[in-house]
């Protein structure tokens, strides 16, 4: 019997894993198939330490199905580690089969002699993906540190990074006659527009400057 085990990553804690939940339900619905298992966790696809990843391979008969929405969530890997993954999945001849990936949809349901020949395909085509996502996340990491060292390289650019918005003088120059006059605080929110911590930080100036 042909077990249908689901595989669900995210790169970060902040990010939901199980969000391809319903996609990868939706298409084993429609080819007649039921998910038996799932593995979700939350790791890095750059990284071979996925301990649910391996879960699943280990507890995989032969011919079983790992059903993922994108083959970007199976790997980022470089192409040694890719290899040694795929090596893996090749042992328990674990069927890969991606949303992402038409041609691994013969996998689910192919006599031997048409699942060796699409076999042969989706290898390629996987191999072929996996690179891809594996370019996308360099040049992602590489196009992030570029933009640091910019920034870090020019002191004018790196000071307007991180300072924030401009202070508006004008305005807390108004906010600041208005609490002379003995306006209360409400009064000169109402007339200015400014949040009470603005208001605040006006009025600290002042008792600081009395």
């Amino acid at each position: 019997m042909t077990f249908v085990r689901a595989y669900l990553r995210a790169s970060t804690n902040e990010q939901d894993a199980s969000r391809a939940r319903q996609p990868l339900k939706d298409f084993a619905d429609q080819h007649g198939l039921k998910i038996a298992a799932e593995y979700v966790e939350n790791a890095s696809g750059a990284s071979l330490e996925r301990p649910k990843l391996f879960e699943l391979i280990e507890q995989a008969h032969e011919g079983d199905i790992l059903l993922t929405e994108q083959v970007d969530r199976l790997s980022r890997l470089t192409a040694a580690d890719w290899d040694k993954l795929k090596a893996l999945l090749t042992a328990k001849r674990i069927r890969v089969v991606a949303l992402d990936l038409p041609t691994s949809y013969i996998m689910v349901k192919a006599d031997d002699f048409t699942g060796r020949m699409f076999d042969a395909l989706n290898s390629m085509m996987l191999d072929m993906l996996a690179a891809i996502s594996r370019k996308d996340y360099e040049d992602r990491r590489r196009r992030a540190a570029e933009g640091v060292a910019k920034v870090m390289a020019n002191p004018t650019e790196k000071a307007a990074k991180y300072r924030g918005k401009p202070e508006n003088t004008k305005r807390n120059e108004l906010v600041a006659e208005l609490l002379k006059a003995g306006k209360s605080w409400s009064d000169v929110q109402q007339a200015t527009g400014v949040s009470r911590m603005t208001v605040a930080k006006v009025a600290g100036r002042l008792r600081a400057e009395a």
